[in-house]
């Protein structure tokens, strides 16, 4: 008798451990706030900005959610410093168990641009299937499915442009899941790129990972790979480390508080003039703060 099989992750997910060790709370490209704040009748305010530490541009947004979860109704409004209007709506479980539905819509005033994806999204034991219609964009057809079966997970997506009547990307990805470790494959930009990518946790308090990406259509031959690691120095604070074939380390620093810091070095260029803060290195933070 067969265990009950869980969701899988989603196309977008597949060497989700991985992707989120080696590049989440490395805030290396500058300085980013955030502010949230919730009301007892379940709306939620956040408002976030950020400076680039390149062009010193400084760029922001503020976001409203209103949460209904007894009728599976989410609504979302964004106004940006590029003055861009975004507007999300999302259904879940109300036409059927494990569907979810949601239109996605931008504006841009000024350049009276406009635009507009419609999203499904259907998940069940061992399956979970995904699609897109850009409604201006051609407009264009997208759908990924992923599926899982004792740890398995095969996944495929597609892109249809139906104004040309063809496809325009196709992709494929395959791996393994287990409590402990996650092994991913991925073709990618239809099979001209392939990835592979690994998360082990290592103990409660380490975890390691790596990823390599060959691009058939590059210049150069090279396989680009990145390893990094974590580590925990209690319940909420935490260090990360990682190092590239280019030969940049990152370091990057949570104490616990909402707080990160990155340090991004070319070590093949530390006896730059410009160290530790020119072009060749990158220093930022980031702080969230909640209420």
């Amino acid at each position: 008798m067969s265990l009950p099989q869980p969701v899988p992750p989603s196309w977008k997910d597949l060497g989700k451990s991985s992707n989120d060790l080696l590049g989440k709370d490395f805030p290396i490209h500058g300085t980013a706030l955030e502010v949230k704040t919730k009301t007892p009748s379940n709306v939620t305010f956040k408002v976030a900005g950020s400076r680039d530490s390149k062009t010193t541009g400084i760029t922001g947004d503020v976001e409203a959610k209103y949460v209904d979860g007894k009728n599976g109704l989410t609504f979302t409004q964004i106004w940006t410093t590029h003055n861009i209007l975004r507007t999300k709506v999302e259904l879940e479980n109300q036409i059927a168990k494990g569907l979810k539905l949601d239109l996605e819509t931008s504006l841009i005033p000024d350049k009276s641009s406009k635009h507009a994806i419609l999203n499904a999204v259907y998940k069940q034991p061992g399956l979970h299937s995904r699609a897109f219609l850009d409604i201006f964009k051609g407009p264009t057809f997208t759908a990924d499915t992923v599926l899982g079966r004792d740890g398995f997970l095969l996944g495929a997506e597609a892109s249809y442009n139906v104004t040309e009547g063809k496809i325009t990307r196709y992709a494929a990805a395959a791996g393994f899941s287990a409590p402990e470790y996650a092994v991913t494959l991925h073709s990618l930009s239809n099979l001209t790129t392939f990835a592979a990518s690994y998360y082990h946790l290592v103990s409660r308090d380490v975890e390691a990972g790596a990823k390599a990406v060959y691009d058939t259509k590059a210049t150069t031959s090279n396989v680009h790979l990145e390893v990094g690691a974590k580590a925990y120095l209690d319940s909420a604070a935490f260090i990360k480390a990682k190092i590239n074939s280019g030969g940049i380390l990152s370091l990057g620093c949570t104490p616990g508080v909402k707080a990160s810091f990155g340090l991004a070095l070319d070590t093949q260029k530390l006896n730059d003039a410009s160290s530790p803060v020119g072009p060749a290195h990158k220093v930022g933070a980031s702080f969230t703060f909640e209420g």
